[in-house]
């Protein structure tokens, strides 16, 4: 990347402002900006470790005690289902009662072995976040000992947010009292759409009122707050489906919700179906930044707070501390097979298959799938992917932690996105408008490949 003197008299290169990097100009820039959405979160550049060289390697970044800890967070993974939705690409097992039992023996040493590590020992974890999958798939008795274990052996913030993930189907008030019981404060369930039809063309479990009935007695508790995830763009979606989607949500009495667009991805059953002709086409690009429009609108109609990009919160109670960090800046220690996380500059991709995952465990060895090296400017990377989260970004800030003028040299891409409806520039701020939010994701991913070309032409200079 290029360094520091060197940003301050580089002069960005015309040629790299492509329109795949600014945006189209069009009078509709939520709409037309970019043909579609890349990915759902940015990344950086970062290098292979080698296969010898891995345990060696994370084994001494967890043994290191950090000068100034950076912000942390505890990532488990349950890799569990007993349906796969149609849009999912992460579906790995289909629920066994003694898999999974198998599998949290073995999740049970990896926790205590990770825990006992200098890093982990080192500074307190501000949030705790048990995804999947479904986790809720575990036994009652197992999420209790699961959130049992880790306030045990953790070190945790004394307002740590600790959430279970999983869906409504099932979740009754055994395992609720069983997750309260064992310290679980937050939950987050993945609805995607109350409407009946929806959910069942996408493999969702239950219709529409049963889900609706259970978060409100749920939320009524006020026992934690209870978070939802909503999708737009799902096959069946219109935008009269997705504007009851949303009264649902108020009506549900839910502290909170993230509103996402629906990413197609390769290799899910739904692009099978689809070009099967078993289900139509999902909405496009403008139907979805229509939908995500319509979502913003609503929630500042009814006063909810927004978070981040795609989160708002009804109260206080909800902070989404994990999405704020993980995604973002902070460093996620990973536990269980298929989890993924980055410690001390390296990235940890952790095996997705049970039989290498408890191999691993018993061997006493990290359950390694892969490991990364991060780029010498990955926490340049990340301030950049947290402002774009959060929809404005700082001069002020990045020169006070970066020493550079990355304002200064990114005038010209600013300017543009300015030009083409994305941004504006004021008083030492880049704020997104709502198109610029809508392409956060993308945005983010063309800052950072304009700052790595740079580099590139940098050194080649």
């Amino acid at each position: 990347m290029i360094e520091e003197q060197a940003l301050q008299s580089a002069v960005l290169a015309p040629e790299l402002l492509t329109e795949g990097i600014v945006g189209k100009h069009t009078p509709d820039p939520l709409r037309y900006a970019f043909a579609n959405k890349r990915s759902a979160h940015a990344g950086g550049m970062s290098s292979i470790v080698a296969e010898e060289e891995r345990q060696g390697l994370a084994l001494k970044a967890l043994s290191t005690v950090p000068e100034s800890p950076n912000s942390r967070c505890l990532y488990i993974h349950i890799p569990f289902c007993r349906v796969r939705c149609t849009y999912c690409n992460f579906f790995q097992y289909a629920s066994s009662q003694s898999l999974i039992d198998d599998y949290f023996a073995a999740l049970m040493v990896e926790l205590k072995a990770k825990a006992a590590m200098a890093w982990t020992q080192a500074a307190p974890f501000r949030a705790v976040y048990v995804g999947g999958g479904t986790p809720t798939d575990l036994s009652a008795e197992q999420v209790t000992r699961l959130g049992k274990m880790v306030k045990a052996h953790f070190p945790l913030t004394t307002d740590c947010e600790i959430t279970l993930e999983g869906r409504i189907n099932r979740f009754d008030d055994r395992m609720f009292d069983g997750a309260l019981e064992g310290g679980f404060n937050r939950f987050s369930f993945g609805v995607q759409s109350f409407d009946t039809t929806v959910r069942r063309k996408a493999k969702r479990l239950d219709d529409r009122e049963p889900v609706i009935e259970r978060i409100q007695s749920l939320s009524a508790t006020n026992a934690a707050p209870i978070v939802i995830d909503l999708l737009f763009g799902l096959p069946y979606q219109n935008m009269e489906i997705w504007q009851q989607d949303l009264a649902d949500f108020l009506d549900s009495g839910a502290h909170g919700v993230d509103l996402y667009q629906l990413i197609e991805m390769g290799g899910t059953p739904m692009k099978g179906m689809i070009e099967q002709g078993r289900l139509p086409e999902p909405a496009d690009t403008p139907t979805k930044a229509s939908m995500f429009e319509y979502g913003v609108n609503f929630m500042a109609q009814h006063h909810l707070r927004r978070l981040s990009g795609n989160h708002w919160a009804r109260d206080n109670r909800e902070r989404s501390i994990y999405n704020s960090l993980a995604k973002t800046s902070a460093e996620v220690l990973p536990l269980g097979a298929g989890a993924g996380g980055n410690v001390g500059g390296f990235g940890f991709m952790q095996h997705r298959t049970l039989d290498a995952y408890i191999e691993a465990i018993k061997a006493e060895q990290l359950p390694l799938a892969m490991m990364t090296k991060s780029g010498p400017q990955a926490a340049l990377h990340s301030e950049i992917k947290a402002s774009f989260d959060r929809g404005f970004l700082s001069a002020k800030d990045f020169q006070q932690k970066f020493g550079q003028d990355l304002f200064g040299f990114c005038k010209p891409l600013f300017e543009a996105w300015q030009k083409n409806g994305l941004v504006k520039m004021e008083d030492q701020y880049l704020s997104l408008t709502l198109a610029g939010t809508f392409w956060s994701v993308t945005l983010a991913q063309s800052l950072i490949q304009v700052l790595q070309q740079s580099a590139i032409k940098q050194v080649a200079a």
